[in-house]
Formats: structure tokens, C-alpha cells, sequence
């Protein structure tokens, strides 16, 4: 909110704007937009599901959802450790079956 309650003139927005991303240490070339981006991809990172985001962000659409989610390095290796856990712990577990895991595709 700007001045007494009211929403920010655009004048006066990108001046805030400019003063809340050097308070934070964020990089000059981050713009306001890329907070979208941001918030998006952290949200299904902490877990959510692609509903969850859609529902938090108003969107209804998923080709709207995905496009703000991005997916890093570090998510990538994260997502290896996952599936060598899983694979590990399968390993382990005596087999009662021939198809005892197996999805069925």
C-alpha cells in the first residue's frame, strides 16, 4: 500500500521498488515480475502439488501454473537423490513377488 492506505502510483512504486531489493541484497537486474517466477517455483518445492499453486496463485489453468515454475540444477539433484533413496530402500526389502513394485504401464 502506498500513502495513507492507497495503492501506489506507478511514480512511486519503482522507487520503493528500488529501495526494498537493495534492503534485501537482491541483484539490480531482479525485477518485481520475477517475484512470480520465484514464489511459484518455491511453493512446489516446499511440496506442493500443481492444484496447490494454482489455487494459491488464482489461476486456472495449468499451462498458466507451469509457466512460472522453473526447475534449477539443484532441484534436479535433488530429485536424483529422491529416486536413488527409493531405489536403494526397494533394494533392500525382501521380494515376495515377481511384480511386487511394478506401476503396470
Amino acid at each position: 500500500m502506498g500513502e495513507k492506505g492507497a495503492p501506489f502510483r506507478r511514480s512511486s512504486f519503482g522507487r520503493k521498488w528500488l529501495r526494498a531489493r537493495a534492503a534485501v541484497g537482491l541483484p539490480e537486474d531482479f525485477r518485481f515480475y520475477d517475484l512470480r517466477h520465484t514464489g511459484r517455483t518455491r511453493t512446489t518445492r516446499s511440496g506442493a502439488t500443481l492444484k496447490d499453486t494454482m489455487v494459491r496463485a488464482g489461476q486456472s489453468s495449468e499451462k498458466a501454473a507451469l509457466f512460472y515454475q522453473h526447475s534449477n540444477l539443484d532441484r534436479q539433484k535433488e530429485v536424483a537423490s529422491g529416486l536413488d533413496a527409493l531405489v536403494r530402500a526397494a533394494r533392500q526389502k525382501p521380494e515376495t513377488g515377481p511384480d511386487q513394485d511394478r506401476s503396470g504401464t
